[in-house]
């Protein structure tokens, strides 16, 4: 980062890499509901209309099934369009066009066509809002194959894999943890440089438990990594990023080094992406693992309104909880053994 980077919000940096677009290729094409005069919901696209025009920024109706199809024609025809949902709670009228033609258009036309799209939602709970406005059901688009599905955690990663997203030449469901819109500001140069998709980011290395989390969770399992590390326990935070498709072989070669794991999302458990990657973990590292994959995660109902919401949302006493539960499985195990001979 340039010592001389002005430091940015995660979606102040979602609006620089629009506005790098935009500027850079002329087939970069953002439209959705309310994005253009008035700069979007959260004002991730605020001033764009008045800086590309109204060609290039685009109002549309309040139709998620329309927006969804229309960037399936642009996209097929030569544009790279990068559509807005308000909120994911509404994305589901637009299921029908991302997976059964998004998705699906490379393999469908034997490569003859492709579809470059972007499809942006702000994601996740935190702002005291009703379900349809705090929905996590990520592991939804991440069962569909062709689809891409990126969430950032930082602002300089919101920065650099939005760049990589608009560039792919496939779609993108990229996942805007809204409770960090604007939670932490660090440096960001608008340099143009994306960051690479389908890897995964160490954010903290250690020895003794893996710790994975995306999006809005980073921030707490973070701080319980730092917890722990008062206690003389170093825990490997990692965060995926992409989560489909997963980088597997970090958060193996990570767990071969501390041989335990906790999963963290704010998602419903079950069926959840922590689900997924602990039975990766269980197919390629079963003999490495010194104690059973830990989820922390939300619970399978909606997300309850305001007064209940902090408490759905996985916490720092919840992460160390489960940390803890992992690092004192093989003593609990062994006193299990002994009390059955």
């Amino acid at each position: 980062m340039g010592a001389d980077s002005e430091a940015i919000t995660l979606v102040e940096a979602i609006t620089q890499a629009l506005a790098h677009e935009l500027a850079r290729d002329p087939q970069v094409v953002v439209f959705g509901q309310d994005v253009g005069a008035n700069g979007g919901v959260f004002r991730a696209t605020d001033g764009l209309q008045q800086k590309f025009g109204a060609e290039r920024v685009l109002d549309t109706p309040l139709a998620e099934n329309m927006i969804a199809g229309i960037a399936v024609g642009m996209a097929t025809q030569g544009l790279k369009p990068v559509a807005e949902f308000q909120f994911m709670g509404f994305i589901y009228p637009a299921l029908d066009h991302i997976l059964s033609h998004a998705a699906r258009m490379r393999n469908r036309t034997r490569g003859r066509l492709c579809c470059p799209i972007v499809y942006r939602a702000p994601y996740g709970g935190g702002i005291h809002a009703p379900e349809h406005h705090s929905e996590s059901t990520e592991a939804i688009f991440a069962q569909v194959p062709g689809l891409r599905v990126v969430v950032p955690s930082s602002p300089a990663r919101a920065y650099g894999l939005l760049l990589a997203a608009i560039r792919d030449p496939d779609p993108v469901l990229f996942l805007e943890p809204k409770r960090i819109y604007r939670a932490a500001k660090q440096p960001v140069p608008d340099n143009g440089e994306s960051l690479p998709l389908d890897s995964a980011f160490v954010l903290r290395e250690g020895r003794d438990l893996t710790m994975i989390a995306w999006g809005a969770s980073v921030k707490e399992t973070l701080a319980a990594a730092e917890q722990l590390a008062s206690d003389g326990i170093e825990a490997e935070v990692i965060d995926p990023a992409t989560l489909k498709p997963l980088d597997i072989h970090t958060i193996i070669d990570s767990v071969e080094k501390t041989r335990r794991c906790v999963v963290v999302h704010e998602a419903a458990r079950f069926a959840g992406l922590g689900a997924e990657i602990a039975a990766q973990i269980q197919e390629y590292a079963f003999d490495l693992l010194d104690a059973p994959v830990q989820r922390v995660t939300g619970f399978d109902t909606v997300m309850p309104y305001y007064q209940l919401e902090k408490a759905y949302l996985p916490g720092v006493d919840r992460v160390l909880a489960g940390a803890r539960a992992a690092l004192a499985y093989r003593e609990s195990a062994d006193r299990r053994k002994g009390g059955r001979e």
